[in-house]
């Protein structure tokens, strides 16, 4: 019996992705951020649309450490346009 083709598998998110899909995106998304400091990563995966759960899963940590990293980079996002320009 021959193999189903990637494209024949079932989709496993909302967003209509096969199975292949899905851990194919993973795996680009581990390539893109290796060797980054963690803030630096949960950033960067934040904004490519990941959720939590998916972040902490592919970083090998908790979902707590990972909405943690997520709220620091968020204060100091604000912290740092709220900086007064030099002269006031």
């Amino acid at each position: 019996m021959a193999k189903a083709s990637a494209a024949d598998e079932p989709h496993s998110s909302s967003e209509g992705l096969t199975t292949f899909e899905a851990r194919l995106l993973r795996v680009l998304a581990l390539h893109l951020v290796h060797e980054r400091p963690q803030a630096d990563q949960v950033d960067l995966l934040t904004r490519a649309g990941f959720p939590v759960a998916d972040i902490a899963g592919l970083l090998d940590t908790t979902p707590n450490a990972v909405a943690v990293v997520r709220y620091q980079n968020k204060r100091a996002k604000k912290a740092k346009g709220k900086k007064k320009p030099k002269g006031y």
